[in-house]
């Protein structure tokens, strides 16, 4: 079932909880629904994940939480889904990304070195910032969608799958 696969792998409340910058939202991470994990909240954080991943900006787990708790959806899955890019895979997607933008917007290609840093990111907004940030937030809105609809459907697949294996075991019961 996805849930306790995606249980295996969400930090625990106390953890995300510990965490400074998310200590400025207080009494609402007491909000038992962001803790809680079904259907709903699951298709909602990765859709909250998802988007906040693509945006270029600093302290993406601060902003995902930000909308997660307004939203009532699961928080550690939100939280943990940005990290879709870390270190490894932020040049490659958001090379992606600039390229979508460009094609979108028909600008030509400019030369593109992504850097993990303020100093880049500035420079970068003059010649290649309306395509970047255009295709940032085309992927993440395509990501989103995608993550929760993939999500809705994995949950009720495996939903019926658990149905299903339920009344196999009660046809095959000895009575």
């Amino acid at each position: 079932m996805p849930k306790n696969f995606i249980k295996k792998y969400l930090p625990s409340p106390e953890k995300i909880k510990q965490q400074r910058l998310l200590k400025l939202f207080g009494s609402l991470l007491h909000d038992g629904n962001l803790w809680h994990l079904n259907r709903r909240s699951a298709r909602g954080a990765f859709a909250v994940g998802l988007f906040f991943a693509w945006m270029p900006m600093p302290f993406q787990m601060v902003a995902s939480a930000a909308v997660a708790i307004p939203l009532r959806v699961n928080l550690p899955l939100s939280v943990a889904l940005v990290w879709v890019t870390n270190p490894l895979t932020m040049p490659i997607l958001f090379y992606i990304s600039y390229l979508v933008g460009a094609v979108v917007l028909r600008t030509p290609l400019e030369p593109f070195a992504f850097e993990a840093s303020w100093a880049w990111l500035q420079h970068s907004l003059n010649s290649i910032g309306k395509p970047f940030l255009t295709g940032c937030l085309l992927m993440g809105i395509c990501s989103a969608v995608a993550g929760y609809f993939i999500i809705d459907w994995l949950w009720r697949l495996s939903v019926k799958k658990e149905q299903l294996l339920r009344k196999l075991k009660r046809r095959h019961k000895p009575h």
